[in-house]
This record gives C-alpha cells, sequence and structure tokens, in this order.
C-alpha cells in the first residue's frame, strides 16, 4: 500500500515511533544506570575527581557496545578545569598590638574562604561594620571610610536581621549579607584585605565558630584575600580604640547609621593565605548515530555532581559527606544512555543524533560552554539541542519543558506529542529554565528544548539517593522526549532560531540584579547572557538579548567587560554586586575589549519584570 499524503505519513510515522519508544524505553536499564552512576563507588561524581573519569569510562563502553561511534577521534573530549580550592600549608596569622605580637591558631582560630586571593595580607586595620553599602536601603558602612591600601574588617550577616520591620527585609537575609558580597564591596573601596568576624551580640548562645572551609558559594578567585578571625582574638583590638563590638551592634541595629572607625596605628596585622587551585582534565563524552544528511539533533545531560559537597552543597553541614546526585544529574545521564539504546535500534533517519555528556555543569556550566565553543561537529548543522537535567522524580505525571519559543516550530512539535503522553506539561521550564546545559547552546543560535521534572527538598544533599527514582515514570517521559527528537529528525523544515528579546524572562538571565543566586523581585535589567569559559579576567559575554540596554549600547557576544560604572570587573560576582547598586534607568558607562581591543559605551538599564 502506498502512501501519497506526507502529512499523513508523518503522523503514523510518529505514531509508530510513540508506540516503539513506549514499548522500548526499559526503567529497569534505566534505573541500573542511575545506581551505578550514584553508587557509593563514583563518590558523587565531582568535578576533577577520579570517580568521574569513571563515570565517563562507563558512558564510553556503552555507546561502543551499542556500535555508536565516537564523535570526534575518541569518545572524550578533554578541557581543563580549575577544581575545588584546598587549604595550602604556609597559611599564618600574626598581628601586632602596642608592639606585642600575636600569632593565631591555625585553623582553629583563622582560615581563609574558599574564595580568598592567596598571598600575602599586611598593613593598618579598618573597621567597616557589616561591609554593606545598600543605596537602596539608605546604608552605607564605608560612607566617609578611606580604606583604600588597608584591611578591612567586618561584621558577619546585616544589620536589624531579628527586625521583622528592618528595611533589610528582617529575618530574611539579603544578598549584601553574602560573603562575596562583603568581598566585592570591599574590593570595590580599594581594600587590601578583608577580616570577618562574628556579629556574636545579635546571637546570643552562639559558638564564635569559624566557617567550614569549601562550603562558601563564591567565585573561584575573588581576587582579594578574605580571612575569618575568631571575634575572641580581635576584641581588644576595639577596647584599644575605645569602642566596643557588642555596643557597636546595638548602636547599628538602633538607627541603621554606621558605626565605621580606623583602629589606632599600633595594630598591625601580618599574615599569609594560602589558598591552592589544581587545574585538572576532564572530559565531555560525544558518541555520534549518524543520518541521511549531515545535519544532526543532539541528546545531552550533565553527568557531574557535587562529590562530598562543598560550597554549592544546600547541606553544608554535612560536606565531607557523599552527594550521591541520583536525579541531579544521573536521572538525565541515564536517560541519554537508554534513547541511545532505543536510537541504535531504529533504521537511518534523515538526520543524525549526537548524544552529549557533560562535566563540569555544576560548577558554572562549564563542560557544555567548552563544546559549544570548540564543537566537534559543525553547530549550524544542530537543529535543536535537547537537555536532560533531573527527571527522576515526576510528581503527578506534570513535567517541565522550557525552550518551546527558541526554535520556530519547537512548541507545533511538542503539541503534536503530548497529548498521547498522557503527561500534563508545563511550558515555563521550572524554577531551573536558565540554569542548565542548554543555555550553552542558545547562546549559539542553536534551538533548546529543556526536560525537568522538578525541584524537592533532596536537591543538592547527600539524601538525593537513587531509591527515590520513579523510573517507570522517567521511562514515560523518555518516550515522549523519543517522539520528539525522532520528528525533528524526519520534520523537512529545522526549527528557525528565534532570539530571546528583552525583557528577560523570569529565571535565566544572569546580566539581572539578581543573580548570581536566587531570582526574586525587581531591578535593573542589563541582559547580557555570561560565557561561564575559565580563564578570563572580566565577564565574557555568550550572548546578548535582543533589544536589552546591553544590546541598544551596541555590546555583542564575544565582549569582555572589564569596568561598569566605573568599577573594575573581574567576575561575574563583581558585575552582579555593580549591577544590584542601580536603578532601572540610570545610564551607566561600561568598558569592554572586543577583539583585543578597548570599547567604551553608555547603556541605559530598564526594569526587569
Amino acid at each position: 500500500m502506498k502512501i501519497r499524503n506526507r502529512g499523513l505519513l508523518t503522523g503514523l510515522i510518529l505514531a509508530a515511533v510513540a508506540l516503539a519508544a513506549t514499548a522500548t524505553i526499559d526503567p529497569n536499564l534505566y534505573l541500573n544506570d542511575i545506581k551505578f552512576l550514584a553508587s557509593p563507588e563514583l563518590r558523587g561524581r565531582g568535578t576533577g575527581s577520579p570517580e568521574l573519569e569513571k563515570a565517563a569510562a562507563y558512558l564510553e563502553r556503552n555507546y561502543r557496545q551499542l556500535g555508536i561511534k565516537p564523535a570526534g577521534k575518541s569518545y572524550l573530549q578533554p578541557f581543563p578545569v580549575t577544581t575545588d580550592a584546598a587549604l595550602g600549608k604556609a597559611n599564618r596569622f600574626q598581628f601586632t598590638e602596642n608592639g606585642h605580637a600575636t600569632t593565631l591558631h591555625f585553623p582553629g582560630e583563622f582560615v581563609p574562604f574558599n574564595f580568598s586571593e592567596t598571598g600575602p595580607l599586611s598593613g593598618a586595620v579598618v573597621f567597616a561594620g557589616y561591609g554593606i553599602t545598600a543605596p537602596e536601603y539608605s546604608y552605607d558602612d564605608y560612607a566617609g571610610l578611606d580604606v583604600k591600601g588597608k584591611i578591612v574588617l567586618v561584621m558577619r550577616h546585616e544589620p536589624q536581621e531579628s527586625d521583622p520591620k528592618s528595611v533589610f527585609e528582617g529575618k530574611t537575609l539579603t544578598q549584601h549579607a553574602q560573603f562575596a558580597a562583603k568581598a566585592t564591596n570591599a574590593k570595590l573601596h580599594g581594600a587590601s584585605g578583608v577580616i570577618l568576624v562574628a556579629d556574636r551580640a545579635n546571637h546570643p548562645g552562639e559558638a564564635d565558630q569559624l566557617e567550614k572551609f569549601g562550603v562558601t558559594a563564591g567565585p573561584t578567585n575573588a581576587r582579594i584575600p578574605f580571612v575569618q578571625v575568631t571575634e575572641a582574638r580581635v576584641e581588644k583590638w576595639f577596647s584599644d580604640a575605645g569602642k566596643n563590638l557588642e555596643k557597636i551592634e546595638g548602636d547599628i541595629d538602633k538607627d541603621l547609621k554606621p558605626q565605621s572607625f580606623a583602629f589606632p596605628d599600633t595594630i598591625h596585622v601580618d599574615a599569609n593565605l594560602d589558598v591552592q587551585r589544581a587545574v585538572k582534565t576532564v572530559h565531555n563524552v560525544a558518541a555520534m548515530l549518524p543520518g541521511q544528511t549531515d545535519e544532526y539533533v543532539i541528546i545531552g545531560a550533565h553527568y557531574d555532581h557535587l562529590g562530598l559537597g562543598g560550597q554549592y552543597s544546600l547541606a553544608p553541614s554535612q560536606t565531607g559527606t557523599i552527594h550521591p546526585g541520583a536525579d541531579d544529574n544521573a536521572s538525565g545521564t541515564a536517560g541519554v544512555m537508554e534513547l541511545a539504546r532505543f536510537f541504535a535500534k531504529q533504521p537511518r533517519q534523515k538526520r543524525g543524533i549526537l548524544f552529549l555528556n557533560f562535566a563540569g555543569e555544576e560548577q558554572g556550566l562549564l563542560g557544555s560552554a567548552y563544546y559549544a565553543d570548540h564543537p566537534l561537529l559543525p553547530l549550524a548543522k544542530a537543529v535543536t539541542m535537547i537537555n536532560l537535567d533531573m527527571i527522576g522524580r515526576m510528581r503527578d505525571n506534570k513535567l517541565y519543558v522550557g525552550g518551546s519559543a527558541s526554535g520556530s516550530n519547537l512548541k507545533a512539535t511538542l503539541e503534536k506529542v503530548i497529548p498521547t503522553s498522557g503527561l500534563k506539561v508545563d511550558y515555563s521550564g521550572g524554577p531551573s529554565e536558565g540554569s542548565s546545559d542548554h543555555t550553552s547552546f542558545t547562546a549559539h543560535q542553536v534551538p533548546a528544548l529543556f526536560f525537568f521534572s522538578g525541584l524537592h527538598g533532596d536537591y543538592h544533599k547527600p539524601s538525593d539517593t537513587w531509591d527515590k527514582i520513579d523510573a517507570p515514570a522517567a521511562a514515560r517521559l523518555l518516550a515522549l522526549v523519543a517522539e520528539v527528537a525522532q520528528s525533528l529528525r524526519d520534520t523537512p523544515e529545522r526549527p528557525a532560531f528565534v532570539k530571546m528579546a528583552a525583557p528577560a524572562p523570569h529565571g535565566g538571565d544572569t546580566g539581572s540584579a539578581n543573580n548570581p543566586g536566587p531570582v526574586s523581585g525587581y531591578g535593573p535589567y542589563f541582559g547580557s547572557v555570561p560565557d561561564f569559559a575559565e580563564g578570563i579576567t572580566g565577564v565574557k559575554f555568550a550572548d546578548v538579548r535582543e533589544g536589552s540596554p546591553a544590546a541598544k549600547a551596541g555590546l555583542k557576544a564575544g565582549d569582555i567587560m572589564t569596568e561598569f560604572d566605573g568599577k573594575p570587573i573581574q567576575n561575574l560576582y563583581d558585575f552582579t554586586y555593580a549591577l544590584r547598586a542601580k536603578k532601572p534607568g540610570d545610564e551607566v558607562k561600561v568598558k569592554v575589549t572586543r577583539d583585543g581591543k578597548p570599547l567604551e559605551v553608555t547603556a541605559v538599564l530598564s526594569r526587569r519584570e
């Protein structure tokens, strides 16, 4: 029987694929992959760890057994990564007070932060309250204070943190309380280093305990020495200055007027901070199932996780405990492998499939960003990227799908296959819409879909274990993905990339004042999308959103921002902090380098809705 109607033929093919996918996606094989990837043997698959390389070898072995060839000369694409910081052996902290030298015990009485600059910390000391400059709250610990070339001593947290009527939002700490924000603010004011002490008067009964090294979120290197010291060891500094720290905390809380001052010249710090950062080689894993043409669909997922915890753990007290990462993202990795098994059995289609597994996602999309900058196959031939991240714990058949607007016919493709899937689809992409590997591809104008089953209480904790995975539900989800991928392989018209326009959607724009960190509320909007490649001083733009202030100022992908509103920008945290201090409608000077040459533009910030 010959079928002349191509639309009917396509419909029959999709229906056949749906039946085949449902029958062939094996929840048991899927769960077995997760059990291995999330096993104690793989110790959380931390980037740069031997266990991550075991996971890469496992993926390579599976692709080889399926007869799917490597995308390049090898299945493994190497790239360098700066791994988590470690304490070196040359940490020391000494201070002189009225001619008497005191040496602090390491690490009981002092310890640097994991994002501290390595090197000497020496000089006079200035007390800068909480180390906060917050124009939106009419509060500035640095007002009238000269700290250039000096060490600032600042307190944890922020004023009035226990007051529900506080302008600082009370009870819920603002981003000004973040340690990385205090480091950036000190650096922008010209300080040579930062000493942090506890605000114990606001926390009666709590031990004067230092933050555990390695658990604090921040840049790889804040480019300023930053050390914690127990409050008891610096209390006499205050009495030498005729001050009392407990009274200072109470006075600030009373009227929100800063109580900053310079310590006497008789107090001098002579310290050295030693934070070691190793550069290791890790690997993306890439396998190619060819089609009849050189066009292809990408199906990808990151296979790394947090190892033993650290700064991205949401259970920081359990750092040192295996974070198995069963849902995040053994579930997506196993999904890619199961789809590879499925499609390896299908006859050759019009377009091929590139299966990609990324390392370094948890440290900032490093693997996908590296691949997108160094593709093994021409990205111009990629019709769509499908990203699977946390797909193992679907509840009530609800599935989040992001990116449907990134390609001209992606929404229509999804709407053809979703009704028969039995799944309830939310096109918002969920709370992780803009924080996974698909963004590395949309930044290179490749349409991308993001499949995500939702956040849960075990996210980034040791309790994200394989036994909580709903494998049958994940199999239904993967059957839907198989249908979508098959349609993208066969449909004559490939999706045309649709550039995201301003204002930015809630959740994915790091060029807003609300990132890094949770997105909330309204604020100034700039419109750049960062490139997370390492080894760059400044902020490199992977893309600039159409119609945004950055685009209107003439900025474009590839530019590296080095200065914003007169403030030097060395990393994304610096930019975020500087942007947060502005208001919609403000006009700012922005300096970038483009092709190695300096360029200055003026941008007018808009409102982030």
